[in-house]
């Protein structure tokens, strides 16, 4: 899952990458509003973080040109203690959370998985495909109960796949969602091969359907 935290502090903006980092997502960071302004017309987020006072621009801009845009990314507001009336603005736009500063970064990481979870999966812990059975919390994915052994990419690649079911994912797709910015400095992305791949052998092998669909000259899609 990929966050982007738009933050100009530059300590707080780094002990929430470390924090969501170790928490399994993928995080960039904008310090500034030009800087985030490129990021989100360049990439998408599940989820980003949003800092209201940016030292070169107002942040509810950046939210404004998001719903303009159409843009599905997921938004929480992160907002000092004085500033309530840009937070029910914010949430009149199209926020979909805030949190007020300072705030504990477990209740940070707790509305984010909310924020996906409601968004993605309809509220919901258990995603069911026929006998696969996924634990958003565990992190888990069993089939007919017999546990399925996957690496922390594969599983966000899982998880990313059945978010987007019957869409179809090109590889440069694939690639920025499991890497970010560093997408753009690879050479070529057999790298997403590669975790596709080893995702649809372990998932075959534990007797699930063949979900994942190759869309030759295009990329993959997970078929329901």
């Amino acid at each position: 899952m990929k966050i982007l935290i738009i933050e100009d502090e530059v300590e707080l903006a780094k002990s929430m990458e470390e924090y969501l980092s170790e928490e399994n997502y993928l995080c960039e960071i904008a310090f500034s509003f030009k800087e985030a302004m490129d990021k989100i017309f360049t990439f998408n987020y599940d989820c980003i973080l949003l800092d209201i006072t940016l030292p070169d621009g107002n942040g509810l801009k950046i939210l404004e040109e998001l719903k303009k845009e159409n843009k599905q990314d997921g938004v929480i507001i992160i907002s000092a203690k004085n500033s309530i009336d840009d937070k029910i603005k914010g949430l009149h736009i199209g926020a979909d959370d805030y949190l007020t500063k300072p705030f504990h970064l477990s209740e940070l990481t707790a509305r984010i998985y909310s924020l996906i979870r409601r968004k993605q999966f309809n509220n919901s812990n258990i995603i069911i495909q026929d006998e696969l059975e996924i634990d958003l919390l565990a992190k888990t994915v069993s089939f007919n109960n017999k546990l399925i052994e996957l690496t922390k990419k594969e599983f966000d690649l899982l998880i990313y796949f059945i978010g987007n079911k019957n869409r179809v994912l090109s590889k440069s797709t694939l690639a920025e969602h499991l890497s970010g910015d560093f997408a753009d400095m690879l050479d070529n992305h057999d790298f997403v091969y590669a975790h596709v791949k080893n995702l649809k052998k372990k998932l075959i092998d534990a007797g699930c359907k063949k979900y994942i669909k190759t869309v030759y000259g295009t990329g993959y899609k997970w078929q329901a």
